[in-house]
């Protein structure tokens, strides 16, 4: 197939790396070549549809890491994500006629993407326990009603999951893409449930609790990315009462740890002052703000677990951020 002069194929160790591709599903092959040849013959071109726009970042010898960007309409909002070299069929190139590559790959792979949860993480650390321990100024009456309050707060987020410790809270959010995938081979009823501005209120009440129940400042760590607990609820617990699992691999949470390695050394090295909140780049380019704003928003490089490359974090206020959500 595709040996038309016009056709570029690629094989998998030689498929364009950091340039707008084109995921398609394999079924499409047929049809796809059968337009562009047509088009070759000045006849009418039938567009192939179910295309999703990606970038391809890093190879290995098991699988590509892409920028798979989802939505692209009323928000800029990538996902890192790996594509197996099992599911990857072949790559093809029509540069005469302007079309991006087309990275062909398995049907239940691309139905996987368009159909599984994926997730928003936090860590909400408080300010200053160390030495609220050592003078003594952190009582057992306190810490109770900080988990109240938290208990409390809990209820108006019934999409978020809290966990909290007396210092510090991991918040948690699944999503769901909600597109229909390949109207031809199938069609889901997952709603689009990506609300990152209400991921960041959530943010906020917390550390509004932290500050009337504690005294103690706080900051915020956010990314967002896969999940492959594909289709399970935020939380399990177990029947006895004492497993409990987060239904995430570690490395969401190696993520933030990295990113709050980097703002700590940071900010000792005077390359930023404190902030409120620090966001990843993908996080933070999701979100739907003030174009001004948003260009103004200062960021500095991070070393990124999950992207197997340097990365961004982007700074800010927090008030600063809701103020300018549309």
């Amino acid at each position: 197939m595709f040996e038309h002069r016009y056709f570029n194929k690629y094989d998998y160790e030689n498929v364009p790396l950091n340039q707008d591709c084109y995921l398609m599903d394999e079924k499409y092959i047929g049809e796809y070549e059968k337009s562009l040849l047509a088009s070759f013959d000045d006849e009418e071109y039938e567009f192939v549809y179910n295309i999703s726009p990606i970038s391809v970042r890093q190879r290995n010898d098991d699988a590509m890491e892409l920028s798979w960007y989802a939505n692209m309409c009323d928000r800029f909002h990538e996902i890192a994500i790996s594509l197996p070299k099992s599911a990857f069929t072949r790559c093809v190139e029509c540069w005469t006629y302007g079309e991006k590559p087309i990275v062909f790959v398995k049907s239940a792979w691309l139905r996987s993407i368009y159909s599984r949860h994926y997730s928003l993480f936090c860590l909400v650390d408080a300010i200053g326990v160390k030495q609220a321990l050592q003078a003594g100024t952190l009582t057992r009456q306190m810490l109770v009603s900080l988990r109240n309050a938290l208990d409390t707060m809990a209820k108006d987020f019934p999409e978020v999951l809290f966990v909290s410790m007396a210092d510090n809270t991991i918040l948690k959010s699944n999503w769901t893409f909600g597109r229909s995938y390949g109207g031809k081979a199938f069609t889901h009823n997952l709603e689009a449930t990506y609300k990152p501005e209400i991921f960041i209120r959530a943010v906020q009440k917390v550390r509004s609790i932290y500050q009337d129940e504690l005294g103690l400042n706080s900051y915020a760590i956010l990314t967002q990315g896969s999940n492959e607990y594909y289709e399970d609820g935020l939380l399990h617990i177990s029947e006895t009462k004492n497993h409990i699992c987060l239904n995430s691999l570690g490395a969401p949470f190696a993520e933030l740890l990295s990113i709050d390695n980097s703002v700590r050394s940071s900010i000792k090295e005077g390359i930023h002052p404190p902030a409120e909140l620090y966001m990843d780049e993908d996080f933070y380019h999701s979100l739907s703000l003030s174009l001004d704003f948003k260009e103004s928003v200062s960021k500095n490089k991070y070393w990124a677990n999950m992207k197997h490359a340097h990365s961004s974090y982007y700074y800010a206020q927090c008030q600063d951020i809701l103020d300018n959500i549309k």
